[in-house]
């Protein structure tokens, strides 16, 4: 799963996408978990076929939440960071948005638990990995990903949240990611393009499940405490353990 993201985009970086090239907003974000359920940019298109960056909370909020009350008890029972690519469709929550709201993530790195048990081990020890674009002139990359406004009842606060989408892992993820083998949908170039654009159900799904070559990825470990004090300090909950819905 992609629970733990990390981007840098230098000042004055431009993307280009179906044929319009745009300045985004300089980021730079060592290590960010979606369990701080904070906002994370991404690129959607609008109803006018305009692309445009913005950020957007990371954590899709099913419409039937009414205010943020619902919404944290609802997290202590499952987790909508990550949307299983081969459920798009079958799932209620996630069906509307799969079909008519796509967008991509952006993303420099992720990172991503191996685990393993020695002879001498009572348990299996996780290693954190961090994984990477093998490109080094274009570091940054797109993870596919469906995205939902949201209106807290309550407070009257409107928002745009999203979810990863995630996939059965590559070569080289299976290796790092040995126990669930799932990696996010990560799109090159002329995918991304496609997939914040009309398409039907057939190809939603195609690019959903999308396997990005492992060659196009490197992987190195990391300090096991990389992530020390940036998960929600409220949390009392194992969300390693909550199923994706």
């Amino acid at each position: 799963m992609c629970y733990y993201n990390s981007l840098k985009i230098p000042p004055k970086k431009k993307i280009k996408l179906k044929g319009k090239e745009k300045e985004i907003p300089p980021v730079d974000i060592q290590v960010q978990s979606g369990f701080s359920y904070t906002s994370w940019p991404i690129i959607i298109e609008d109803n006018a076929g305009e692309w445009h960056p913005e950020l957007a909370h990371w954590e899709f909020i099913p419409w039937f939440i009414q205010h943020i009350g619902e919404l944290e008890e609802s997290r202590k029972k499952y987790t909508t960071l990550n949307a299983t690519a081969e459920k798009l469709f079958e799932s209620k929550l996630y069906q509307a948005a799969a079909k008519a709201r796509r967008c991509l993530v952006l993303s420099t790195g992720f990172y991503e638990w191996k685990h393993f048990q020695g002879a001498d081990d009572k348990k299996p020890i996780a290693y954190p990995y961090f994984i990477h674009s093998a490109n080094k002139e274009e570091p940054l990359f797109y993870m596919a990903g469906i995205w939902q406004p949201w209106t807290d009842k309550l407070s009257g606060e409107m928002i745009h949240s999203f979810a990863i989408v995630t996939t059965q892992a590559n070569g080289l993820m299976q290796k790092i990611h040995n126990t669930k083998k799932r990696m996010p949908t990560i799109l090159p170039h002329e995918l991304a393009e496609e997939w914040i654009g009309p398409l039907r159900e057939k190809r939603i799904k195609e690019l959903a499940t999308y396997q990005l070559p492992e060659a196009a990825l490197r992987a190195h470990t990391i300090a096991k405490d990389f992530n020390r004090g940036i998960t929600n300090p409220q949390a009392a909950v194992d969300y390693t353990n909550l199923p994706p819905l």
